[in-house]
């Protein structure tokens, strides 16, 4: 099989998304598959070895690479979208995927867009029934139209301390603690500056804990683990930087602990009609565990938390790079079976 492992893009996640895609390829197995690199920049042009292509349909199920310059093309088998943000993990590539008809790693279009989308999947996950943190979404406009009824609202759902977030993006861009009211509106222009929709969410005073998600229909989840730094609140330096943060896996909890959250994972998972792998980010207050987030496509190297909760459980990274595969084509042969 040929695969085509896509890394970069244009959000702000772009490095981040390099060093996972390259882990991804080195891990593919060369005996059962031929990688093909394809970089997308902070521009939105895809290279591959240095030469501009596109991806193209090529009939059937498989697409084609085409060199724009003239040159060489080659037939994909399966693409593996290993992008992080908006333009890659938020449903975009995976439409052009389908459009194309390829077969491609991880969740669909629909997943991919409310998984991105913390406003979208807050409304899917409370109507599920899922244990969400008092939370307020706010539209860049209203917040321009009327900013003292913005802060109100924030003010009666939420309370202080909170924190303020760009509803479309990961990594802890954008996000900024919200200690009192007089902080709002600072960390309300931070998160408009990159998405013009923002949520507010009450800060819960607790443990950050979480669940990796392997499957399609039923995915099996992880133990449950915990991080652990030294930061006043899980910043982009903490999760990135050497040292920045821990991971205990599995989290010292109460063993019913353990069984809720992987329960609401898979609820997260269901909610989304997610598919392929997810990680599923909760706080724990007491024994109150509160999802925040589902992430379709979390950090891919091989040191990664979403790796080293599945690493909880056995699985090394060789073999889950191996399994998405054949959960990608697994899905994409029965979606074949029903008509358009």
């Amino acid at each position: 099989m040929r695969i085509a492992v896509l890394g970069g893009g244009r959000s702000s996640e772009h490095d981040v998304s390099i060093a996972s895609a390259a882990s991804v390829a080195d891990a593919i197995d060369p005996s059962l598959h031929e990688v093909i690199r394809v970089t997308i920049g902070r521009d939105g042009t895809w290279t591959s070895e240095g030469n501009p292509v596109a991806l193209v349909p090529a009939g059937g199920d498989i697409a084609r690479l085409v060199r724009l310059d003239g040159g060489e093309r080659a037939d994909v088998d399966l693409v593996f979208p290993v992008l992080h943000g908006p333009w890659g993990e938020d449903g975009t590539v995976q439409g052009l995927c389908e459009t194309v008809g390829v077969p491609y790693v991880g969740a669909d279009v629909a997943a991919s867009a409310t998984g991105m989308d913390k406003a979208l999947f807050h409304v899917l996950a409370t109507a599920a029934g899922i244990p969400r943190v008092e939370t307020v979404v706010i539209l860049h406009a209203q917040w321009q139209a009327d900013p003292a009824a913005v802060r109100d609202e924030v003010a009666n759902t939420c309370g202080y301390p909170a924190f303020a977030k760009p509803a479309r993006l990961g990594s802890s861009f954008g996000i900024s603690p919200v200690p009192t009211a007089d902080d709002l509106d600072a960390a309300l222009e931070l998160a408009f500056a990159h998405d013009d929709k923002a949520l507010v969410e009450r800060r819960a005073l607790g443990r950050e804990v979480e669940v990796g998600l392997l499957g399609n229909a039923e995915p099996h989840a992880s133990p449950l683990g915990e991080i652990l730094h030294d930061a006043d609140w899980y910043d982009h330096d903490a999760k990135y930087q050497p040292g920045g943060m821990r991971l205990a896996v599995p989290a010292d909890v109460p063993s019913e602990v353990q069984e809720r959250a992987r329960e609401l994972a898979v609820a997260a998972w269901n909610a989304i009609g997610c598919s392929g792998l997810a990680r599923v980010d909760f706080f724990l207050e007491g024994d109150q565990l509160y999802v925040s987030e589902i992430n379709t496509i979390p950090g891919f190297t091989d040191t990664s938390v979403w790796g080293r909760l599945m690493a909880g459980d056995g699985f090394a990274y060789p073999e889950l790079v191996q399994q998405l595969i054949e959960l990608a084509t697994e899905r994409h042969a029965a979606k074949a079976a029903y008509r358009g």
